[in-house]
Formats: structure tokens, sequence, C-alpha cells
């Protein structure tokens, strides 16, 4: 197959897909690959990239809730601001359909699960690559994502003297306490 480029302003070519193929090629010594040149948009290039990547075999969950999330975004600015008529939030101009909608529609993931994995984007990198190694249920993780920066430091120390993170139901439990207010490393320790 071919590596697909897209042609920019200053004349030069952004590779968009087929990295891998460019340096198995680059290291057999061969230096010239068959490219398909597409004329996308900003946006249009960075959704195909994403689409690209998320059609490997083996992501970790990072690298899917980072391309989940960049996505999204460009999606977004893709689709303009909504019209006076439909009071939804920028990015729901798909015809009735929210942009998350849209991409659960070409995903093997559901909306739901598009938005957990977009939610770990909000983790510390101690906490996110826990999730990587599956040392942390994802469904904890997404409940401590919506933690601050330092709680998530507090809870991650918590995990390393317990020797172990928490279950689902207590980080739901330490979510509730930090939306209430009254989070603290005494708290997170019980």
């Amino acid at each position: 197959t071919s590596a697909v480029v897209r042609k920019k302003k200053d004349g030069r070519y952004e590779m968009l897909s087929g990295h891998r193929r460019m340096f198995a090629c680059k290291s057999l010594g061969i230096d010239k690959i068959k490219c398909i040149i597409k004329n996308l948009s900003d946006d249009e290039a960075t959704i195909f990239m994403v689409d690209s990547n998320l059609q490997r075999e083996k992501l970790l969950p990072s690298e899917k809730a980072f391309a989940y999330k960049l996505k999204l975004e460009a999606m977004k600015r893709k689709a303009g601001r909504p019209s006076k008529e439909n009071g939804a939030q920028l990015g729901n101009n798909f015809e009735g359909k929210k942009s998350v909608e849209i991409m659960a529609e070409t995903s093997t993931d559901s909306r739901n699960q598009i938005q957990r994995f977009i939610r770990l984007t909000e983790l510390i990198d101690p906490i996110l690559e826990m999730v990587d190694n599956k040392q942390i249920a994802m469904n904890a993780a997404v409940e401590l994502s919506y933690l601050g920066t330092k709680e998530q430091v507090d809870v991650k120390k918590a995990m390393e003297s317990e020797d172990g993170p928490p279950s689902i139901e207590q980080a739901k439990k330490i979510r509730r306490f930090y939306d209430e207010g009254r989070l603290n490393p005494d708290v997170i320790l019980s």
C-alpha cells in the first residue's frame, strides 16, 4: 500500500500515514516510496492521521485517549459554531448529532467509551502510566481524572503506601469527597 501525504503551503509535503513503511524502507536502503497526495485542510489532515493510527492493532489506552481527544477537537473546529436555532455547544453541527456520536459510528468503541478514553487525558502521567500498564482499572482511573492535579498526586502517594490502586467503588468515593470539597490525604488513606 502507499503512504499518504499532503502538500503544505511552503511547497513541501507532510506525511499523514505510512511512517512505519517509510522507516522500514529507509532501513533497507530504499529511498523512495509510493505516495498518494491528498488535498486536506489542517483539521481534515488531523482526523485522517488519527483514524490511521487508531487502525493499529495494539494501542495503549493513553495513545487512544490522546488520539480521540485530538480527533474530537478537530471535528469540533471543522463543524464550526452551531446555528442560532441550535443552542447546543460547539461541535454539534452534524445533522443534530454530537461530534463524539459521529466518532462512535466509525469506531469499535461506543460513545461512552470514547468519552472515558478522553477523560484519561486529564490524569497526571504516573497514574496514566498505571492505566497503560494495567495496574489500575480504567473506570477507576476515569473517576480519578476528575480530581485536581494536587489531589491526584495525593492519591498516587496513597497508592504507593497502600501498595495498590483504589477499586472502582473507592475511586468513586474519592471523587465524591473531592466534589464536596472534603478530600484530603487522610480521607484518601481511609
